[in-house]
Formats: structure tokens, sequence, C-alpha cells
């Protein structure tokens, strides 16, 4: 059947491309490599021969309206980027997006994700999470896309190239304020490392150590400050004073605990007890 199949492929080792991801890559008619020259090492460790065509940032729309045009005549594609899962940040996203549009039939076939990866191994909470891709290289839109997220409480994962690791770190800790992050990178592969510590001590680590290869960033959530917990005997004053000032005693004891964050029954009992 004419179809496009989204198909994910290792993010390293190899021994990770799914029996059904193998089959599909077999099978199908032609295959739209986001690098043809990454694509023929998978496909040469499978057995796997199989026309390909490059569909890549530079060349989406014309390269996609071919590919559609096919797939439309009754050919059937396979869309693989270099590593993990097309369209996630990836010029897959407007291939799918084309073939929807022109009501071409799509199915996906799930592979490993470094997003995904990154996150089970990072210790940080995975209930909640945003993939905030990567970052811009102009840094007025870096800062301005950081103070967007500054405080969402959920975890927030970034992609990042190694030559511009560290100018990364400084611009994280200076629009987050220096917090937890995993620093994943050669995830199943050899060497693969996790950093767990903080944009201060990352940016110490890798000023003795030079990045190398792709990173994933896993960084803490927003934690909204703690309020300053005045005395009690405080929280009882403001409340007198504003039942001097001719509230009831039940409404300013409210009052009181919510500028103090004490209790208002405990308010209220030291207000009559005369504290």
């Amino acid at each position: 059947m004419s179809k496009l199949y989204v198909v994910g492929t290792p993010i390293g080792n190899l021994g990770d491309l799914s029996p059904r991801a193998l089959e599909v890559l077999q099978n199908c008619d032609f295959i739209a490599a986001e690098d043809t020259r990454v694509t023929l090492k998978l496909l040469n460790r499978f057995g796997v021969k199989k026309p390909m065509v490059s569909y890549y940032e530079h060349n989406i729309r014309a390269r996609g309206e071919e590919i559609v045009g096919r797939i439309l005549a009754g050919e059937s594609c396979a869309v693989v980027t270099d590593a993990g899962m097309p369209c996630i940040s990836d010029p897959g996203e407007d291939l799918v997006r084309l073939c929807r549009e022109r009501e071409v039939a799509i199915e996906v076939v799930p592979g490993p994700s470094a997003v995904i990866a990154a996150l089970a191994v990072s210790g940080l909470p995975t209930s909640r999470f945003s993939f905030e891709g990567f970052l811009s290289t102009t840094r007025k839109n870096r800062l301005a896309h950081l103070e967007e997220i500054r405080q969402m409480r959920h975890t927030l994962v970034f992609y990042e190239a190694p030559h511009k690791l560290l100018t990364t770190l400084q611009d994280l800790r200076e629009g987050l304020g220096d917090r937890r992050v995993a620093l994943c990178r050669e995830l199943t592969k050899l060497h693969e490392e996790v950093v767990r510590t903080t944009f201060s001590g990352a940016l110490e680590h890798y000023a003795d150590h030079s990045p190398k290869g792709e990173y994933v960033l896993v960084v803490e959530g927003y934690t909204p400050p703690q309020p300053v917990q005045v005395a009690l005997e405080e929280a009882v004053a403001l409340a007198r004073r504003l039942v001097e000032e001719g509230q009831a005693p039940t409404a300013a004891c409210k009052e009181a605990a919510r500028q103090t964050g004490h209790r208002k029954s405990q308010i209220y009992t030291a207000l009559q007890e005369g504290r």
C-alpha cells in the first residue's frame, strides 16, 4: 500500500533498530534520508539495498513535493533521520504536514528517542516535561526564549552541539538561575556519559574537559521561592492593628494569615489570649 512510514532509527547503538523498522526498510519502495551517507551505514549493517533520496533542511519544499508525488503515484516511502525519531526537531515534520494536506496515508514505526532516553537517566522529575529543542543562535532570541519559560515548573529538555555548549550553559544560568542539570552525551554508545550537576558546576567541569559529541540537557524546572515566615508575634500584631482600624477579628486574622503564612486559627487564638 502506498504510504509514508515515519521510521525511528538508532541514536547510536545499531542494535537498537527494531525488527519492525527493519521490515519496513526492507519492503518500502524508497527511503527519504536526512543524510544518505549516514543512513547507508545503517542499511549496510543490515544488508538492506534500497534506493534513497536526500531530504534535509535546505531542500524540504522541492523534495517534499517530489516524495509526495511518488507516494500518490503508488510507491511507499520510509522517512528517517540521522538518529532517532524523524520529525522531532527535524525536517521530517514538514513532510508529514505535506502528506496530511494531500491526504497521504501515514504510519509511524516508533524507535529510540534521545529526549526520552536522556530523561530516563537524568535523575530529574519525568512526570511532566517540555522539549525546547535547540536554542536560537542569536543571543537576544535565546534570552527571550529563556525568559518565556523561566517560571515553568516542569523539567525542560534542550539539544546542543559541543561547540556551543559553554555559551548555552552561561545563558541558561543567566536566564533561568543556577539549577540542577543532567548533561547527556553519546547515549547508547561506547562512551555514554551523564554528568549530573548544576549550571555552575557544568561550566567548571567543561572548562577542564572539552565538550565532545551531541548533548541532551535535562534541566530542573522552576522552584518558587518560599515565603518569608515572620514570627507569630508579628502576625498577631498585624491582626491587632487591623482590628483597631475597624476590621472584625476574624477578617483581620484572615488577612494577617495571608500576609505572613501563619494559620488563621493560630493567629486568632493568640489574639484572644492577648499576646
